[in-house]
């Protein structure tokens, strides 16, 4: 008895499953496909995260007020962004961190529910580097030995792991690297428009999520542990972060068919 009542205590403290909704490659003034992201957005309240490219062509104040914000300036305060190489179109991305209050450098955390958050800059001429011994590395390595949780996601906009147009990036190794020594479970980006999940490479489930509206890439060939692609679809990728893993749900666009679903557990 005492033991269920207990049990029953620790259930009700464990923090709720928390939402995480995620794309990049967004918003331009020559489609429509960011309208159409930003409505299932809508309907799926929670944290939104930006996987980069957030404005077309060139991420000016400008494009953002006349591109990005009628559709989706409604989400701007539960918006946790990353910044993309268009987001620097004007050699700086001065416009995206003063419209969404970013770091200078682009890179930060956060904890959501039972899960802690990495937003990472692979821009890395910007941040300061990504590879091993860069302050961004070193940056993460001690936000993750300071935050000893059982669940972390971690963000950006150029892919690891990638078998779209633009591919695999090689330059963010090193916080991939660092990412998967400190136990993370889950890492997304953009970049590529097009839809691809990938499965565990060093512990490490990875998604690719370009499919905010701006446009569609084709895909040529697939990267080894590719496991699900799609690349002519709109949407956004819907994750429930529980206290001991994850749940994940592609949503497409109006008129979309495809879509993908599965859990995980944390490591």
């Amino acid at each position: 008895m005492i033991v269920a009542v207990l049990a029953a205590a620790l259930a009700l403290l464990a923090p709720k499953p928390a939402t995480l909704v995620a794309v990049g490659d967004i918003a331009s003034c020559g489609s429509t496909g960011d309208e159409a992201t930003a409505a299932l957005v809508a309907k799926s309240p929670g944290t939104v995260a930006l996987l980069g490219d957030i404005s077309y062509e060139r991420g000016t104040a400008e494009e953002l007020a006349r591109c990005y914000a009628p559709a989706w300036g409604r989400f701007r305060k539960q918006t946790r962004a990353a910044l993309g190489n268009h987001d620097y179109g004007t050699g700086t991305a001065a416009a995206a961190i003063a419209y969404f209050g970013l770091p200078a450098r682009g890179y930060y955390s956060y904890d959501l529910g039972a899960w802690h958050v990495v937003a990472l800059n692979s821009n890395c001429w910007a941040a300061g580097g990504c590879a091993a011994g860069s302050p961004q590395e070193r940056w993460l390595r001690a936000d993750l030995a300071a935050h000893p949780v059982a669940c972390t996601l971690a963000y950006w906009h150029h892919p690891r792991w990638s078998s779209g147009l633009h591919g695999s990036s090689d330059a963010v190794a090193g916080l991939w690297d660092a990412l998967a020594a400190g136990g993370a479970d889950v890492v997304l980006a953009g970049h590529d428009h097009d839809y691809e999940r990938f499965a565990p490479i060093d512990g490490i489930r990875s998604f690719v999520v370009g499919t905010g509206g701006r446009s569609h890439y084709s895909v040529f060939r697939r990267t080894a542990g590719s496991e699900v692609v799609d690349f002519q679809t709109y949407g956004v990728l819907r994750l429930t972060l529980r206290a001991d893993g994850y749940d994940w749900r592609f949503l497409p666009a109006a008129g979309g068919t495809f879509t993908d679903a599965g859990s995980g557990s944390c490591r």
